[in-house]
């Protein structure tokens, strides 16, 4: 697990000095090594930082450079794989310096050349400098657990495991893209390729791209994409077999490391059932973790947790969460590059800094809900679909109702979902509604987000269709956003075994509707497997995560955030409809995360000195 930067320049030498800022910049991701390459023209350059997880030697020191001096890779992630790839590299001549899964990286491109990511099962975001084609290689995993920014101005191509390391060339303009702004105010976060600073842009997750300097050409390519649903008629006892045998695998391969490795364990389902397969596969020796809130019983999950562990037997830890300081808030805010109204970043960082005292590597249980129907809109999303047969979203009323109904009010997310004009799950999971945006920042009415969010089903139906879009979208944009730069803060690695892309392929390829929602039911697989895995007791329905009590904090420790953004104001909002819209808020306790992604945005924007002039 690392940090990468590379800059190739079609019009002259590279300033050697930028390049080591940009990579000193990414210095939390990678405390244990440094290093540097520059082309013999001083046109291409490449910087690494190194968080060392497989063959801790010298050996594995990156930038990495093929024996013939002809390729160079900086690499970022695992390769969970690696061994298999490399025996199959060694077959056909190859032959291996060191034991790290960089190398076989390396080679397999060499032989490959982008098909090599075909083959390759893991985490990353990687740039490899092809001298011979005389081009740049750069490709992010398929679900986009790692990041990847870049941008391409001038002649010149720039990119970076985060945005703040570009941003170390101070000649690069900061000014909000509005459609990236529209976007976060719509879901709280920036999707796809988009980017909050307008002229960067994101490599979205199963793409590759090719920079070639000489032509100053950008390609960009996709190379995986979710299977086509062709449902088994196997039973359910079938399928979880399957499923067993699967998530066995994967956490198996993710358990693999030169360094010590832990379970992020909150209690709920997804996590208990990694922490299982980790227990079953390494025994008892496991080392989980979770996060408690003492006198906040409705957010605070430890005794769940404890009770998993015991049955485990595994080493158990208890964390214990205070309200985030002022200094805490704007550190993370400055990590996250982008502003991301996820307040589960607060409980992950601290799980995050706790674990890395005793490992370096930890397994979560990330992607879950997206894969197999387990958040709460997705039943209400069959139901929507049903009465949108009525046709009352033709009429075109949501605009009307939006601005009929007071935001706070119970059921008003549903109303406007069953009005739509997209699909009632863009409606349901959006945080702010066009028309509240709109006002809000004096700009025309746009349904751009909603459009975009209800076009990643791609054809699909039913369930099948909102787990694809919060796959490509919530939970890549936000869900892995929040896990990568909270742990890389703490130089911790995250893994996710439900992420590798055989369990995907599994989930969106073979699952029938009703084994992951059958009526009010959700995960319907999972809670199958739960019964062979975990305690008798063990309440598979609940549902919560490392969540805080976000309503509490904004009436005690977090109320001068409220007031400085109500005083000092911010250039985003217009102070008329901010100040009757956070009054609103304050007043019902479900309105703590729409306080939340407002203060966000405003503290990013002092923290990363952004002009709001488009």
């Amino acid at each position: 697990m690392c940090g990468i930067v590379g800059l190739v320049n079609s019009v002259g030498p590279i300033d050697r000095s930028l390049v080591e800022r940009m990579t000193g910049a990414l210095a939390h991701r990678g405390p244990d090594d440094s290093g540097l390459w520059m082309s013999s023209d001083e046109r291409v350059s490449l910087g690494h930082r190194r968080l060392a997880i497989i063959d801790l030697s010298p050996l594995g020191h990156q930038p990495m450079i093929s024996e013939d001096g002809l390729t160079v890779i900086v690499f970022n992630g695992e390769i969970y794989n690696y061994h298999e790839v490399r025996v199959a590299l060694q077959q056909i001549g190859v032959k291996f310096r060191s034991a790290s899964d960089t190398e076989v990286v390396l080679y397999a491109y060499r032989v490959w050349g982008p098909g090599c990511l075909d083959r390759l099962v893991g985490m990353f975001a990687m740039a490899i400098w092809d001298q011979q084609q005389g081009r740049l290689f750069v490709a992010r995993d398929r679900a986009g657990e790692k990041p990847l920014f870049y941008i391409q101005k001038d002649g010149r191509f720039a990119f970076a495991s985060e945005l703040k390391s570009l941003l170390v060339d101070q000649s690069l303009p900061r000014k909000v893209n509005p459609e990236a702004l529209d976007d976060y105010l719509a879901y709280g976060y920036v999707s796809g390729g988009l980017c909050m600073l307008d002229g960067f842009a994101k490599l979205p997750a199963a793409h590759w791209l090719t920079y070639e300097p000489e032509k100053d050409r950008l390609v960009v390519n996709r190379y995986w994409d979710l299977p086509l649903h062709n449902p088994s008629e196997n039973h359910l006892e079938d399928l979880t077999d399957e499923l067993e045998a699967l998530l066995t695998q994967s956490v198996r391969g993710q358990l693999v490391a030169d360094v010590p490795v832990g379970v992020l364990l909150s209690g709920g389902l997804d996590s208990s059932l990694v922490a299982a397969a980790a227990a079953r596969t390494a025994g008892k020796g496991v080392k989980t973790f979770t996060v408690s809130f003492p006198g906040h019983p409705k957010f605070d999950e430890s005794a769940y947790a404890r009770r998993v562990a015991d049955f485990l037997g595994s080493e158990h830890t208890e964390l214990v969460a205070e309200p985030a300081s002022d200094e805490l808030l704007s550190a993370l805010i400055h990590q996250y590059d982008e502003p991301i109204a996820d307040n589960s970043m607060i409980p992950t960082f601290i799980v995050s800094r706790a674990i890395r005292g005793s490992c370096t590597v930890a397994l979560g249980g990330d992607g879950g809900d997206e894969l197999f129907g387990g958040y709460a809109h997705h039943p209400w999303f069959l139901q929507f679909e049903r009465l949108r047969r009525l046709g009352l979203h033709r009429l075109r009323l949501e605009t009307s109702a939006a601005n009929l109904v007071p935001i706070g009010i119970k059921g008003r997310s549903a109303l406007l979902a069953m009005l739509s004009l997209s699909t009632p799950q863009a409606a349901l999971t959006r945080l702010l509604d066009p028309v509240l945006r709109a006002r809000l920042t004096s700009r025309p009415i746009s349904f751009a987000p909603e459009l975009r969010r209800s076009g990643l089903a791609s054809g699909r139906t039913g369930i099948d269709a909102i787990c694809a879009a919060d796959f490509r979208s919530y939970m890549c944009d936000d869900i892995l956003v929040k896990v990568d730069r909270a742990s890389m803060l703490t130089s911790l690695e995250l893994r996710a075994p439900m992420l590798d892309h055989r369990i995907v392929e599994f989930a969106f390829g073979r699952l029938s509707s009703n084994a992951r929602v059958d009526g009010n039911s959700r995960k319907v697989i999972l809670r199958n497997l739960a019964k062979r895995w975990l305690p008798s007791d063990f309440d598979s329905h609940r549902k919560q995560g490392f969540t805080i009590p976000i309503h509490s904090w904004f009436q005690g420790p977090w109320k001068h955030l409220i007031q400085d953004l109500l005083l000092g104001g911010s250039p985003f909002f217009d102070k008329q409809v901010l100040g009757p819209l956070i009054s609103k808020l304050q007043a019902t306790e479900r309105g703590g995360h729409r306080l939340f992604q407002l203060i966000a945005l405003e503290l990013w924007r002092r923290e990363y000195g952004v002009s709001v002039v488009t």
